[in-house]
Formats: C-alpha cells, structure tokens, sequence
C-alpha cells in the first residue's frame, strides 16, 4: 500500500508553480496571485502547519515576500499564526473555492442523480473523478458501507495511469496525446501490482478504449478493486470519469467486470454531453 507521505508528495509535486520561464513569457500571468497560491499549497497533510522559515523554503521565496504574503492571507482570513508558536496553519475559510466549485459545477449538477443512483444500486463506493495534467482528482464521492479506508476524500489526487478512472479518460484522447501525458508522469509500481512500464500503459489505453471501460486491480492501494467508463463533452473529449470501487476481497477481477461494467459504462453515458 502506498504510504501516505508518497501520496503527499505527489500532490506537492503536482501543486508545484509552473515553469519559471513560461511565466516569464505569459504577459498576462499575475506573479503575487501565482505567489499567493503557492503559499496555500505548501500547506498539506506533512506540513499542518509551518514557521516563515518553512513557507520560505517551501514555496521558494525568500523569507521577506513569505513574509509579506503570509501576513496578507492572514489578514484575509485563509491563514491563521499562532501567537506564540508563530506557525502558521490553513483556515476553514479556505473551503470557500471548493464550495462554489461544488455549488456551480454543471459537471456536478449533471452527474448527482445518476451518482446516487448508482450508488444505492450497487451499494458500492462511487466517485466522479476529472483529469489535471497527469493525475486525477475526485470531486464527489458516495461511500459503501463496506468501504474500510476512508483516506480517501474530495479533493485527494491520484496518477492517472495507476487508476481506473484514469486510464479511462486518457483512452478516450488520440492515443499521441495520452501517451505524452503518460510521459509526463512520474510513472513508478505504488504496488507489486501497478502497472507502470510504458508499453503496458499503452496496451492498457487500447484495451479500454476497445471495451468501454477501464478497470484498476490494487495499483494504489492493496485490496482495492475499480472499474471505471469516462464522461465525454460535446466534443467527445473526456471531461470526467464514472468510477465504483469495492474490494478484491469481496469480488475476484472477473465478478467485478461482470457485475458492474454495464452500469459504470450506462452512468458515464447518461452524464456525458452527447
């Protein structure tokens, strides 16, 4: 099973600022908003709370501009600094821009009745995933009464390639343009079961891309079982993922493809924009 201080890196590594010299070419690009988030996003389960030192070393300022930042979002209400330990932690405040993504979401709105539906069906855990760069993030998630690991929540990233829901989504692109997204990755075996060699990733693409779904077997974690069938836009681009996960003890691989790929791949259907 992966550990979460893996996990924890990954999603540092992917809320890294982007490429110096690209933003240095963006004309419209606003450094100190780009800053301000880079404070945010130093903050996460191996960093609860931090010292200016460590925004500093974290974010790659130097410690003025952490400072200068640190006070502003403190003043804004989205840090907070403890008197007397001067470190720094997020505040609640900074559920704001989750909630009206979840609040204004089309993609959501399109896809809660059919979720719930899917869930009390099958009485398994459900999740909606979208894709960012090489990883995926769940943005809703209805839990199975039988789900043991609840580490995982709105919000949490994980690498495409190693999940269902992901390798759903990149086998709906031209298969150029997933494969450089595979490139991209920090492709590694999370588990002896991953699958993370390039030539298999493809194979895997083509397989899904040919069936309908995509399906995951303890590639992140151990005795995690998923299968998975993607949401297209109105131009037939992936925009989402329909993802049921249970559990490898509960289900052998054949069981769950039998079981579950007609309803995951007629739920991905209803919500698509086709």
């Amino acid at each position: 099973m992966t550990m979460p201080e893996e996990r924890e890196t990954g999603r540092k590594r992917a809320a890294q600022p982007p490429d110096q010299a690209g933003r240095k070419d963006d004309a419209l690009m606003v450094n100190s908003v780009e800053k301000a988030f880079r404070v945010l996003s130093a903050f996460g389960r191996q960093h609860p709370t931090l010292n200016l030192s460590q925004v500093a070393s974290e974010t790659g300022m130097d410690v003025s501009a952490a400072q200068r930042f640190t006070h502003t979002l403190t003043r804004l209400g989205y840090l907070r600094k403890d008197a007397q330990t001067k470190r720094f932690e997020l505040t609640a405040k900074t559920l704001d821009l989750g909630y009206h993504f979840v609040r204004s979401s089309r993609l959501l709105d399109r896809a809660m009745p059919y979720l719930m539906h899917l869930s009390k069906e099958t009485e398994e855990t459900v999740n909606l995933t979208v894709r960012e760069e090489t990883e995926i993030i769940f943005v809703s998630r209805f839990l199975s009464r039988h789900v043991l690991n609840t580490d995982v929540i709105i919000g949490t990233r994980m690498p495409a390639y190693a999940t269902a829901p992901g390798i759903a989504m990149l086998s709906r692109l031209p298969e150029s343009e997933a494969m450089a997204i595979i490139d991209a990755s920090d492709r590694r075996a999370h588990t002896p079961s991953t699958t993370w060699e390039r030539e298999a990733l493809r194979e895997k693409l083509r397989q899904s891309a040919a069936q309908g779904y995509a399906t995951a077997f303890e590639e992140v974690y151990l005795g995690d079982a998923s299968i998975a069938a993607v949401v297209v836009d109105h131009h037939g681009r992936p925009e989402a993922a329909v993802n049921i996960a249970t559990s490898t003890s509960r289900y052998s691989h054949e069981e769950v493809v039998s079981r579950f790929s007609s309803l995951v791949i007629a739920a991905a259907h209803a919500i698509s924009r086709v």
